[in-house]
């Protein structure tokens, strides 16, 4: 290996400089080739609706609209549709709401308990509007645009700070020539631009980026001390509100002690234990509220494996997904960076789980860190020229 790296010293390294340079030079536009117009829900549509539009689409969040001048936008935001011809005002985006918005609402105070009126309380609850849980997480709080001139870096800076997805104007008005992220923004209509899809932008150009990806994930400072985790003896009721207390979109699930001293009920540190599954916000699309209630006794482990025979999963595409999800996504601290991105782009996740030759649980790579580290280094190699 050492070899290897010495020998891409020298005129190597003008070339590797100039690739930095072409991927540098691109934009938000680069990476909306292909995309479909934006998927979004009124206002009005309950939860159950709202549930339902994530999962035809195979999404996890969708924007929120309400008409123009009754509602004040997530963080102040003003970001509207209008009309292309006469700039007339038709709908006004107020929020972002989440999977974990939904479990959260989900459970809500004293809910969950384990009652004979389970269902009827969740059938209740999925029946309230979307615009009433606005907030229930921190993406819910924040609604951003990026204009298609946005730079790959200033995008990057953007996402590299948690920002998880943004919308993108199409045919904005002319007098909008920021290149930056707004707050305010009006156009004919919008594409939604997210981590995931930057990081299989990214992977497209792994060519371009090869003495970057070529870092180990202890270069991502991925090694952590404390890993929120749940057990396999978790169940499913208090794996959703452990997801709602910590505000977390997953948890890895390790293997109980034999001494009983876990709290199953409750967070503790994986670090160290081993790793046997995930449970996420996002494998509760696949699960109808009248399943819900027999699901809700089971462990969360048992969960994750029972989901898959929901109708979520029919397709192959969905069908590899949850493949993947089974052989547990994973890697080791001397894994190369390119390894993550592939294995996050392949089986569509949004962490892999860094274990030791043991299997034993050791840190978590989000595409946060991926992003935040290509960043930096696309900085630095633009300082060292």
């Amino acid at each position: 290996m050492q070899e290897m790296k010495q020998a891409k010293r020298g005129g190597g390294a003008t070339m590797q400089q100039s690739e930095s340079v072409r991927i540098q030079g691109k934009k938000v536009m680069d990476m909306m080739v292909d995309k479909k117009r934006l998927v979004e829900v009124p206002y009005t549509a309950s939860l159950a609706q709202t549930m339902s539009t994530l999962v035809a689409n195979k999404i996890v969040a969708v924007p929120v609209a309400a008409p123009p001048g009754q509602w004040i936008g997530a963080g102040g935001s003003m970001i509207v549709e209008s009309d292309k011809q006469t700039g007339a005002v038709r709908k006004h985006y107020i929020g972002m709401v989440t999977m974990l918005d939904i479990v959260a609402h989900i459970a809500g105070e004293d809910h969950l308990s384990g009652g004979d009126n389970i269902t009827e309380d969740l059938a209740e609850r999925m029946s309230d509007p979307v615009s009433s849980i606005i907030g229930n997480s921190f993406e819910g709080l924040s609604l951003w645009t990026l204009n298609p001139n946005t730079s790959l870096l200033d995008c990057m800076e953007v996402f590299s700070k948690g920002v998880h997805r943004a919308m993108v104007p199409v045919d904005g008005l002319e007098e909008n020539v920021s290149s930056g992220v707004e707050l305010t923004e009006s156009a004919s209509s919008y594409q939604m631009l997210t981590q995931m899809d930057m990081l299989r932008f990214l992977h497209g150009h792994a060519g371009e980026l090869h003495s970057i990806l070529s870092r180990s994930v202890q270069d991502l400072g991925a090694d952590t001390v404390q890993i929120y985790a749940i057990t396999d003896r978790t169940k499913l009721v208090h794996a959703i509100k452990c997801l709602k207390a910590a505000m977390l979109n997953a948890v890895p699930i390790v293997r109980a002690t034999d001494v009983g001293q876990d709290d199953h009920k409750q967070l503790i540190n994986g670090r160290c234990r081993k790793l046997i599954g995930t449970f996420s916000a996002t494998d509760l699309r696949g699960c109808h509220i009248s399943s819900l209630k027999s699901w809700l006794g089971i462990s969360a482990l048992a969960f994750t494996e029972e989901v898959e025979s929901s109708p979520l999963y029919t397709d192959s595409d969905m069908q590899n997904r949850a493949s993947s999800r089974r052989e547990l996504v994973a890697c080791y601290a001397e894994s190369p960076l390119s390894e993550v991105i592939e294995k996050a782009v392949t089986s569509h996740v949004h962490r892999v789980w860094v274990v030791d030759q043991e299997g034993l649980l050791m840190g978590v790579v989000s595409l946060t860190d991926v992003i935040r580290v290509i960043r930096h280094s696309l900085l630095s190699d633009s300082n060292n020229r």
